[in-house]
């Protein structure tokens, strides 16, 4: 990986902590924005600013373009069908919730099953708590099992005619587990059931081919790989999204209105109620332009070496305890120090001008399951590099330190 490719994120020239250069390692939150996908966003607003889909001027004419174009980049970079499958939210919350409500509320009955997994973030277990609730559906989970990977035993043994959905994460946000979402998706299958993949952590890290997957929905964030907030997209199999009710209803997602009935747009219009995020579109664009210029394989290969590094070099830490699998781990680190609370952890990084997570990452049935209330996290990324993960070492040191328990004599010298 070029190291030089922090030049491109100017936030990194901009920012000083205490009179400390940034070690942003919370990429697994939000990461940095590039410049080129800054100049994009800036440019939409100075030369084509237009609402779409509903001028016959030239300028809406040139932002409907610009906005279709990101959807067919979007379609591009998943190796989706076709871009009518590409429906833009504004996060993979929403995506998630959109399945959830769209498709879950009008075809789940009670009696119906839905497995997710023990490491889903809430983005895909509050929605089913709801439709549960309203349907009578029952939600079933796959276990975890060594190594902090998902059992799939444990999930033959849950599928049944009951399964009618099966929606989990294909990479943790607290572990960093890459999960096998194309045996899954085959097992969810072979049981008639749909295969919803959470790729909120695995699009921006690693090359995602959802026909290789063979999944029916797959939802992804903008924000978390290089692109603007505001902005997510949810793929779903084009005679599936037909088929459903709309998610919110107005402007732009209606064929015709009457005073009491209307018909809907064809998809993805349909899911796209009201002025969209066209900027937040056109910067997506821009991220996945620059992601494809570095290449998704490089982004992967990268993070995994800095994640094995920093999980070596992190495991020397007295009394640090790591939650990463050995053998498909990425450059999530996750881990807790007996007698430090992860937010002072984080504090006393901050001081150094380090910044990472800590608390229950949207995830708190997982840290049940590993039986700690919460965890830091360091989350590396392209812009990382290994002099990171040794700032990172070396405050968490200093931390330690200062925590540890003193003897007696120690107290009056």
């Amino acid at each position: 990986m070029d190291h030089d490719l922090k030049h491109d994120f100017p936030i990194f020239f901009h920012w000083d902590s205490k009179g400390k250069p940034l070690i942003y390692l919370d990429s697994a939150a939000t990461t940095q924005k590039p410049r080129q996908v800054i100049q994009a966003i800036d440019d939409y607003y100075s030369k084509y600013n237009a609402n779409v889909h509903r001028g016959a001027y030239e300028l809406s004419q040139v932002a409907t373009d610009l906005y279709e174009d990101s959807r067919a980049a979007a379609a591009r970079f998943i190796n989706a069908p076709e871009p009518e499958s590409i429906v833009f939210t504004r996060n993979a919350t929403e995506s998630l919730n959109l399945i959830a409500y769209a498709w879950g509320l009008n075809n789940l009955r009670e009696g119906d099953e839905v497995i997710l997994s023990e490491m889903e973030h809430h983005s895909n277990l509050v929605p089913w708590h709801i439709v549960a609730r309203h349907t009578g559906a029952v939600l079933k989970f796959i276990k975890m099992g060594g190594d902090f990977q998902l059992d799939l035993g444990s999930l033959r043994k849950i599928l049944s005619a009951k399964t009618k959905v099966v929606s989990v994460v294909h990479v943790s946000n607290v572990l960093g587990t890459i999960n096998p979402v194309k045996e899954i998706t085959r097992l969810a299958h072979e049981a008639g059931a749909l295969a919803i993949i959470d790729g909120a952590q695995s699009v921006p890290h690693m090359p995602v081919d959802v026909r290789d997957i063979g999944c029916d929905f797959f939802a992804f964030s903008g924000h978390k790989m290089c692109g603007p907030t505001g902005i997510g997209v949810l793929y779903g199999r084009l005679e599936l999204l037909d088929r459903m009710e709309p998610f919110l209803g107005g402007g732009e997602m209606i064929n015709e209105v009457f005073p009491t009935t209307s018909n809907y747009a064809k998809p993805p219009y349909k899911f796209e109620a009201g002025t969209p995020n066209i900027a937040g579109a056109i910067g997506l664009k821009a991220a996945i332009e620059y992601l494809e210029n570095i290449g998704l394989q490089n982004v992967m290969e990268h993070e995994i070496e800095l994640g094995n590094y920093a999980a070596e070099r992190l495991s020397a830490v007295e009394g640090i305890r790591i939650f990463r699998p050995k053998k498909t781990g990425t450059g999530v680190i996750s881990f807790t120090v007996d007698n430090v609370h992860p937010h002072d952890i984080s504090t006393i990084l901050d001081s150094e001008g380090v910044a990472i997570r800590a608390g229950h990452h949207c995830a708190q049935p997982l840290m049940r399951t590993l039986q700690v209330q919460s965890t830091a996290r360091a989350s590396f990324y392209l812009y990382n590099d290994k002099q990171d993960v040794e700032v990172l070492a070396k405050a968490l040191e200093k931390g330690v330190a200062i925590f540890k328990p003193r003897k007696k004599a120690d107290v009056f010298k």
